[in-house]
């Protein structure tokens, strides 16, 4: 069960870099659904951001960040990268390769700095929501912000009407 003064690597790194940052506890309810930790943080889902992670036909790994109430177009996401085709990443390999779970995943302090592109929208936001880097913590930030710490594009990422 997270604790109220735990801090993840995510947020070590966020300090270490002083950037500032907000950091937003869903600990009664372990969920990792986006749109129910949306819900639990009475937050817009739009500003509330999920990590994917995919793997290419080149076998180079990607990250894509997207907003918890949408779905990831894989067509758009290989062109947003220059792949002919991507998949999903399986869940099993997620641990190994990020070093985080499922739920926890954060575009912020993977065990290697994968190419990441966040949908479009997250520039239109103050400050945007994403994983803390465990499951039961979200960290809320300007997109701005991170830059020093991972290099970033944006995108049109997501599935038409979703």
């Amino acid at each position: 069960m997270a604790k109220k003064d735990e801090k993840t690597n995510v947020m070590r790194i966020l300090e270490q870099k002083k950037v500032k940052y907000e950091p937003h506890l869903y600990i009664d309810s372990m969920s990792t659904n986006g749109v129910e930790i949306a819900s639990i943080m009475g937050e817009d889902p739009d500003k509330v951001f999920k990590t994917l992670v995919t793997t290419g036909k080149s076998k180079e790994h990607y990250v894509f960040v997207i907003p918890v109430d949408k779905e990831l177009d894989l067509k758009k996401a290989a062109k947003a990268v220059g792949e002919k085709s991507i998949e999903m990443l399986k869940q099993k390999d997620l641990l190994g390769l990020t070093g985080y779970v499922h739920g926890g995943c954060s575009p912020i302090g993977m065990k290697k700095q994968f190419k990441t592109v966040f949908h479009e929208t997250a520039e239109k936001y103050d400050t945007i929501f994403f994983s803390g880097g465990k499951v039961g913590y979200q960290v809320e930030l300007h997109l701005e912000d991170i830059k020093p710490i991972i290099k970033y594009e944006l995108f049109d990422l997501v599935t038409e009407g979703k």
